[in-house]
């Protein structure tokens, strides 16, 4: 994508140094919302490279959304520092604001314009000219898939088409760094895999993307590398892969049962070969092997022979999920 911008004031720009592979950086980055005393995020340190996808991963309530709304200027951190595309964003707002793009969760879309009004204007509000804006405006509603509905209003567009538009207006002045703050949430599956088609191929062509979501397909699908958030910390990062390893079993074999489930654990946990781990997990247990052959006629024999009454059994791969059950002890969904 051509490089459109055009600003009053020189800001630094990570598409125009390669070689800068840091594109954002926060040190023990901390939000206290004093009423209530609400600690969002504490402490916070991490690191987002040049052209990779980054997610937050975690609940409702872990800190993200204020995460990314400090790294956006939308949000005053408490203390620590945030450096966006080389710029320190407490000490220039104003200049981080012309190297990012911004997709909120909610549809902030002017509906007092159309489609391509919508772009348009977005263009002259970032110092582009006219004949640039315009260009840049039907560029994208091509690439975007938008270009029939380029003169609907946005009131008229369905929820798929809007997050597009969104994410389209959020990269009409060329941003080194795209926020997306739950990109895919209240959409169907069609218009999910539609978008996750298109960061894929921004991807591709170099962007730099830090996206927050709680759907661990989601994360697992399209991220680079990913951090694990709950209650204001990130509790880990790695690739998809790397945490899936990290929880250091081939194969989880889930057990619902009546009964003690604490006790039931327990007694699995040292009596299957290759058990790394057995935990209750609310009203199910589960139990990380290394090797699952022949594992579940194994965990019935033994919980029949102390008297358990085994009511439901499966065995699949780690997900994400277990990784955060692993580091958490609760669901993600929690």
């Amino acid at each position: 994508m051509p490089d459109t911008t055009s600003t009053k004031k020189p800001a630094p720009n990570v598409s125009e140094h390669p070689m800068m592979d840091e594109v954002i950086r926060c040190e023990k980055l901390t939000k206290l919302y004093p009423a209530g005393n609400i600690l969002a995020v504490d402490q916070l340190n991490m690191t987002v490279h040049h052209g990779e996808i980054f997610g937050l991963l975690g609940p409702n309530g872990a800190g993200k959304t204020t995460t990314v709304g400090m790294l956006t200027t939308l949000v005053v951190p408490t203390s620590g520092k945030a450096i966006v595309g080389g710029i320190d964003v407490v000490a220039h707002p104003s200049l981080v604001k012309q190297v990012i793009g911004v997709v909120s969760q909610t549809n902030n879309l002017d509906r007092s314009l159309t489609v391509w009004e919508n772009l348009y204007y977005h263009g002259l509000f970032f110092g582009m000219k006219s004949r640039e804006a315009r260009a840049a405006a039907d560029k994208l509603l091509v690439e975007f898939r938008l270009t029939e509905r380029a003169k609907a209003e946005v009131m008229a567009i369905s929820g798929g088409m809007a997050k597009r538009l969104q994410v389209a207006r959020a990269l009409l002045h060329s941003p080194s760094v795209l926020f997306l703050d739950e990109p895919t949430a209240g959409l169907d599956p069609q218009s999910r895999l539609a978008l996750w088609e298109i960061l894929r191929k921004l991807h591709a062509e170099g962007q730099t993307i830090l996206l927050t979501t709680h759907y661990m397909e989601e994360a697992d699908s399209i991220c680079d590398r990913l951090a694990i958030m709950d209650h204001g910390h990130i509790l880990a990062v790695n690739t998809p892969k790397g945490l899936k390893e990290s929880v250091g079993a081939d194969s989880i074999v889930t057990i619902s049962a009546a009964g003690n489930l604490d006790a039931l654990a327990a007694l699995l946990k040292e009596k299957i070969e290759g058990a790394t781990k057995s935990q209750r997990v609310d009203n199910v247990i589960q139990l990380h092997i290394k090797g699952a052959s022949g594992v579940l006629p194994k965990v019935v024999s033994i919980a029949e022979q102390a008297g358990f009454n085994i009511t439901d059994l499966s065995v699949a791969e780690p997900t994400l999920e277990t990784v955060f059950i692993n580091l958490t002890g609760k669901e993600l969904r929690d």
